[in-house]
């Protein structure tokens, strides 16, 4: 082990902060940073949590999204992130992008992120974009993506401060996601749509309401609102999405059955029934995969 003392204390306190500094709006580790872009080459590619067919599943992926490539160290594997999520895919349906020149989107994941002149911490600062902005992607240079964000301006973003996502729309969905959790717990009550008890779209209404959004109190009429951008897939959903659902026998001749809140790596929050009241449930198999109709990101 070694000691350090006196002036090489001072030493290190300085170089560590200095290094510190550089990295811009926040310090992130090494391995949150992407070696390579890939595209998915496989429809419903299971995104799963460690390098083995028989992990976990985080979620599924549709086929031709560009995607983060973290390592590809392990045999018949890359671990990758994509739109906040990260997991393992296999290799046999996954392309790596060797020109590294292709367009996409990006969502920024911190605040005061910096948007550089060139692929270094030293280049110099030519914007500064905080959480939740989009911009579009359009390649990629020794862990940076090159990016143009919403007023023009062309540069590079470290790329572990940056989702890619397959959407340019920004959102308070951190806010909207936070606010459900507040009512984990709380009772299932027919009819209901405050924080006493709620039904399905009773609360879906009642958190969409804190954030200035007026929506009618049924699954199918959220769903028929005409609001936000419907998403077809679960892969491209976004942390506080609307997520839909069509079971045909508890319908009742509607468009929709149920409805819920995404929270992300798979999850979504509802109302689900009197015996559980409001909880997360998987998207990515079971009853909810199989009557998945679609989101809403508004």
């Amino acid at each position: 082990m070694t000691h350090f003392t006196g002036k090489a204390v001072k030493t290190l306190i300085l170089a560590v902060t200095t290094v510190l500094l550089l990295t811009g709006a926040a310090f992130a580790a090494e391995d949150t940073m992407a070696v390579a872009v890939g595209a998915t080459t496989g429809s419903s590619l299971r995104l799963r949590e460690t390098a083995s067919t028989s992990a976990s599943i985080v979620s599924t992926l549709d086929k031709g999204i560009a995607v983060a490539v973290l390592d590809t160290s392990v045999d018949g594997w890359y671990k990758i992130s994509y739109n906040g999520m990260s997991g393992f895919v296999s290799a046999d349906y996954m392309v790596l992008d060797r020109d590294n020149v292709f367009e996409t989107y990006g969502r920024v994941n911190a605040d005061g992120v910096n948007v550089r002149a060139d692929a270094s911490t030293e280049s110099e600062v030519l914007a500064s974009v905080d959480n939740g902005s989009a911009v579009t992607v359009n390649g990629f240079k020794d862990g940076w993506y090159a990016v143009t964000c919403k007023y023009g301006t062309e540069g590079y973003i470290r790329s572990d401060f940056l989702d890619l996502t397959s959407s340019a729309a920004s959102s308070n969905s951190s806010s909207i996601l936070e606010a459900a959790k507040q009512h984990l717990g709380t009772r299932y009550k027919w009819g209901g749509s405050a924080p006493g008890g709620f039904d399905c779209s009773g609360f879906t209404m009642y958190i969409y309401k804190q954030f200035g959004y007026s929506l009618p109190h049924t699954a199918s009429g959220q769903w028929a609102s005409g609001i936000g951008t419907k998403v077809s897939s679960i892969s491209a959903l976004q942390p506080g999405d609307l997520v839909f659902f069509n079971d045909p026998s508890r319908n009742a001749g509607k468009a929709c059955s149920h409805v819920g809140i995404y929270a992300g790596n798979g999850q979504f929050i509802h109302s689900s029934s009197s015996k559980n009241g409001v909880i997360y449930s998987d998207l990515t198999s079971g009853y909810y995969n199989t009557y998945f109709k679609s989101g809403l990101h508004v």
